[in-house]
């Protein structure tokens, strides 16, 4: 029996579970408020117990090294293109410039990043910090910048200032506060007792393929984007994402930092990875369109099997 090819096979759980999303949505199955309810179960539940899960198990140190510079490096140079084509181009408001900021430089390191990393570099221990990175540091600034552009950190006639807001955010938000406390777990060596552990594990197992239902119950009854400037703007945060990202991380490894070539092939891939389905939830989740973050997160899944195929290539992985 003949089998897929291993980056095939990599994304054929993403494409199944989307499909099923899209023929749960199109069959009504679910009801008319499913998408919602299950759009909030993964931001409110399910994500939440999966990032206190991985983090609390990751060593926070492992990210400061040489070869996350260089990923670091393309993340902000796509993520800053980002948003700086969503305000003076396409003329968007803070919320979705951050939505598009995300959707040019937030990589899928988790459902995909694993079994990409896998079948591409051989292991994925760089996936851990990169995921780390993303959570602690990535997150909690797209976040603050949802709740300033969107009015919600001036819900409920709040009248605290700006910085007692900022510090009061992990109590409001529950992905950021699962990653604090995580962090906290994971530096302090602590365990939670293994029944509530394996517990937090099934809950947070559910966020990946939830979410990926999500996004597919969202693509029925709608068409990519159709006017031509929302076309553009998809078609650049998706070649952002797919072509710049990896080629900054490649220059900066390559020639600033002159990583070895494991390294090198282990940087640019993880970078290469298309744009994350959190971007969708973040959306939805925030009231905003999700339109440049579901067609993002579909094309620059697509078009990465190619960029990725090329970088295991051109950076001579055997």
């Amino acid at each position: 029996m003949h089998t897929l090819p291993p980056l095939l096979a990599a994304f054929v759980p993403i494409w199944f579970m989307t499909a099923v999303g899209y023929l749960v949505g199109r069959t009504g199955l679910l009801g008319p408020q499913a998408e919602a309810v299950l759009g909030r179960f993964v931001f409110h539940v399910a994500m939440p117990a999966a990032l206190f899960t991985m983090i609390a198990r990751t060593p926070l140190d492992s990210f400061a090294n040489a070869s996350m510079l260089a990923f670091v490096a393309g993340t902000a140079v796509a993520s800053l293109l980002g948003v700086a084509a969503a305000r003076w181009w396409f003329g968007r408001s803070l919320a979705d410039r951050t939505i598009a900021g995300m959707a040019a430089g937030y990589v899928n390191s988790a459902n995909l990043g694993i079994p990409v990393a896998l079948q591409v570099l051989g292991d994925a221990s760089f996936i851990a910090p990169v995921l780390v990175f993303q959570v602690l540091v990535v997150t909690p600034v797209v976040l603050t910048l949802l709740d300033a552009g969107t009015g919600r950190s001036e819900e409920d006639g709040e009248r605290t200032g700006r910085a007692t807001r900022l510090l009061m955010l992990p109590l409001r938000n529950p992905i950021v506060l699962a990653s604090a406390i995580g962090a906290l777990a994971a530096a302090t060596g602590w365990h939670l007792p293994p029944t509530l552990g394996h517990s937090c594990e099934l809950l947070g197992g559910a966020g990946v393929p939830t979410a990926l239902i999500t996004l597919g119950m969202s693509l029925h009854g709608r068409r990519p984007a159709g006017s031509p400037a929302q076309r553009a703007e998809v078609g650049l945060t998706v070649a952002i994402k797919t072509l710049v990202q990896p080629l900054v991380a490649l220059a900066v490894g390559s020639l600033v930092l002159h990583l070895p070539q494991h390294q090198l092939l282990a940087v640019v891939v993880c970078s290469a990875l298309p744009t994350a389905q959190n971007v969708f939830i973040y959306a939805r989740e925030y009231g905003l369109s999700t339109a440049l973050a579901r067609d993002s997160v579909m094309f620059s899944t697509l078009l990465s099997m190619g960029t990725l195929s090329l970088a295991g290539w051109l950076l001579g992985h055997r």
